[in-house]
């Protein structure tokens, strides 16, 4: 009789970190999805405190990556090496080299791409390079 106790409280604490699993991952594409500042891990994982102040940052980087394999955010690459996030919308991003700002950048002929030569396309990453306004206005001075 224990024994059967036993599975019974395996299979619901096994459905219990299920559900706490999936919430997780919808507070993380919440933050994503309502962010212009494209959030690095650990932005994101201070937002996520707010709501479970156990979370781990491993947690998060877990979860990131899941998001980013199922095609649900993008990962940007930046030049000091620490990833942003972003939520998936067909639109490329102006990146300042001094300050690593991210400009998300919009544009019709982007949006309207939905397949080449009979390829599904997904997503697109176009990413330009430069120094914004706000460091140029700074090194002007």
């Amino acid at each position: 009789m224990r024994h059967a106790s036993f599975k019974v409280y395996n299979c619901y604490r096994y459905k219990f970190l299920f559900y706490a699993h999936i919430i997780i991952l919808k507070i993380i594409l919440k933050i994503i999805n309502e962010s212009f500042s494209h959030p690095t891990a650990y932005d994101i994982y201070i937002e996520c405190r707010k709501n479970i102040p156990n979370i781990s940052l491993g947690t998060v980087y877990r979860n990131l990556n899941l998001l980013v394999s199922e095609f649900k955010i993008k990962r940007l690459k930046m030049p000091d090496n620490v990833d942003r996030f972003d939520k998936m919308l067909k639109h490329s991003h102006f990146v300042c080299i001094k300050c690593y700002k991210v400009i998300d950048v919009f544009s019709n002929y982007l949006e309207n791409i939905d397949s080449i030569d009979n390829n599904k396309v997904l997503d697109c990453e176009i990413t330009f390079k430069g120094i914004c306004s706000d460091c140029k206005e700074r090194k002007d001075k």
